[in-house]
C-alpha cells in the first residue's frame, strides 16, 4: 500500500477545529454548545458587500488578473493611505485569504530548511504553513505573566543563525490579543535591518485596538521598506471569513515579483469574493466604531467574569478578539474534550481552543486555553459560568 508523505505526517492538527467531532456529538445529544473556540464573528457582514454580489451582472465567470482586480487594488491602496499607510497599488497582490498571502510570503523569501523566528504563542496555522513550505519555526517564548509582550530582543538575537530568513509577528495577536507598541515595532525593525532579515507582519486585526491604543504597522517604519511584508485580510475587518480574500503587501519589488509567480500558478483569486471585498471598502467608519465598541465591551465582560474564577489567570487583551487564560488544570486538551464529551450544565456546554497547539515548543501552554469573544455579551456571561461549574466538576473527578 502506498504511504503518505513525511510532510503530510508532520502537518499539525488544528487546535481550533480538531474538537469539532466532539462538538457535533454533543449537539446530537441535544446539548447547546457555546463556541468560544474559533474567531468567527457574529457581527453582520456589511450590507453593501452582500448587495454587490447579489447585483453583479456577470454572464461569464472568468478569471481575474492573478494579482486581483485592478479596481480593487486601487481602492485598497487608497483605503490604506486614508489610514496613514504609504501603500501604492503596485505594492498589493490580492490572495485567496490571508492564509495564501502567508504561503506566498514564505515561498517568496525562504528555501527548504530555512528558519523563521516567531514569538509564541502564535496563530496555530503558522505551524502548518511552515511544514507545507519546508521551513523551520524557531519559537521565542512570551508569557501570560507579561500579557504576552514582545520578548527581549536579546532572546531573538541568540536564535539567529545563517539559516534565519525572517521574523514573523501577528499584530494585534492571535491568540493573545497583545498589541505591539511603537517601541516594540522599532526594536524588531532594528534587528531585521541589522541581520538583513524580512519582517513579516500579520496585521489582519489592525482595526481592533482598544482603550485608546493605536496600531503601529511595519509599513510605517522609515528605512524598513525592503524588509517589511504585510499580510492582510477582509475576514475579520468586515466579518467576511467565508469570502477568503486577503493580500500580501510590500515595497520590495523582488518579493512582489516572486509572489506574483506564485499567484500566477493558482491563476486568480475568486471573482465574487473580490466583488464583495471591493464593495466592502465603502463601509462607513460608523460600522467600525460600533463593532470596536461592541468587542471592547465583550472583552471587559469576559475578563471580569474569568477573573472571578479561583485559579484562573487571564491576560487582558489590547486588540483583536481573543484572550488567553490559564486554568487550574493540568491538560487543557483533555479538559476541552471532556467539556464536549462528558459534561453539560442544564443541557449546555462550552467549546474552547486548547492553547498547546498555539505553541511550537513541546509541553508549553498545557493548562491554557484561547477564548474568542465573538458571542453576544449575555452568552459570554453564561459561557464563563458554565466554564466555572465545569472546572469544579472536572477537578473533583481527578
Amino acid at each position: 500500500m502506498p504511504s503518505i508523505s513525511h510532510k503530510g505526517a508532520q502537518m499539525p492538527e488544528s487546535p481550533i477545529r480538531k474538537l469539532v467531532p466532539y462538538a457535533d456529538m454533543a449537539k446530537k445529544k441535544g446539548h447547546k454548545v457555546y463556541h468560544l473556540n474559533i474567531g468567527q464573528p457574529d457581527i453582520k457582514t456589511p450590507e453593501v458587500a452582500l448587495q454587490a454580489v447579489k447585483n453583479a451582472n456577470i454572464n461569464v465567470l472568468e478569471y481575474s488578473h492573478s494579482a486581483g482586480f485592478e479596481s480593487y487594488r486601487v481602492k485598497l491602496a487608497k483605503y490604506y493611505q486614508s489610514h496613514g499607510l504609504p501603500i501604492e497599488t503596485a505594492d498589493i497582490i490580492i490572495t485567496t485569504g490571508g492564509s495564501e498571502a502567508l504561503m506566498f510570503a514564505l515561498g517568496s523569501t525562504m528555501d527548504v530548511g530555512d528558519e523563521i523566528i516567531i514569538p509564541e504563542p502564535f496563530y496555530a496555522n503558522y505551524n502548518g504553513f511552515a511544514v507545507a513550505s519546508g521551513v523551520k519555526v524557531v519559537p521565542v517564548i512570551s508569557t501570560i505573566d507579561t500579557a504576552f509582550a514582545l520578548p527581549p530582543i536579546a532572546d531573538f538575537e541568540k536564535l539567529i543563525t545563517p539559516r534565519t530568513k525572517a521574523i514573523m509577528i501577528c499584530n494585534p495577536g492571535n491568540p493573545t490579543g497583545y498589541l505591539y507598541s511603537k517601541e516594540e515595532i522599532d526594536q524588531l525593525a532594528a534587528i531585521v535591518k541589522k541581520h538583513d532579515l524580512f519582517l513579516i507582519a500579520d496585521e489582519v486585526y489592525r482595526e481592533f485596538a482598544y482603550d485608546g491604543y493605536r496600531h503601529h504597522s511595519v509599513m510605517n517604519v522609515p528605512g524598513l521598506e525592503q524588509h517589511a511584508i504585510m499580510i492582510d485580510s477582509v475576514s475579520k475587518r468586515y466579518s467576511m471569513c467565508g469570502a477568503r480574500i486577503g493580500c500580501i503587501v510590500s515595497k520590495n519589488r523582488d518579493v512582489m515579483a516572486t509572489a506574483l509567480k506564485f499567484a500566477q500558478a493558482r491563476l486568480s483569486p475568486p471573482t465574487f469574493a473580490q466583488i464583495a471585498s471591493e464593495a466592502a471598502l465603502e463601509t462607513p467608519q460608523s460600522y467600525f466604531d460600533e463593532v470596536i465598541e461592541e468587542y471592547r465591551e465583550r472583552r471587559d465582560i469576559l475578563v471580569e467574569e474569568l477573573s472571578k474564577i479561583d485559579g484562573v489567570k487571564v491576560a487582558r487583551p489590547k486588540g483583536a478578539f481573543y484572550c488567553m487564560a490559564s486554568l487550574p488544570i493540568e491538560d487543557a486538551d483533555d479538559f476541552a474534550q471532556w467539556l464536549l464529551e462528558s459534561f453539560d450544565h442544564n443541557g449546555e456546554t462550552v467549546m474552547v481552543a486548547p492553547a498547546a497547539g498555539f505553541y511550537s515548543t513541546p509541553h508549553v501552554g498545557k493548562n491554557e486555553v484561547r477564548i474568542a469573544y465573538v458571542l453576544k455579551k449575555e452568552d459570554l456571561i453564561k459561557s464563563v459560568r458554565i466554564l466555572k461549574e465545569a472546572l469544579e466538576v472536572y477537578n473533583k473527578g481527578k
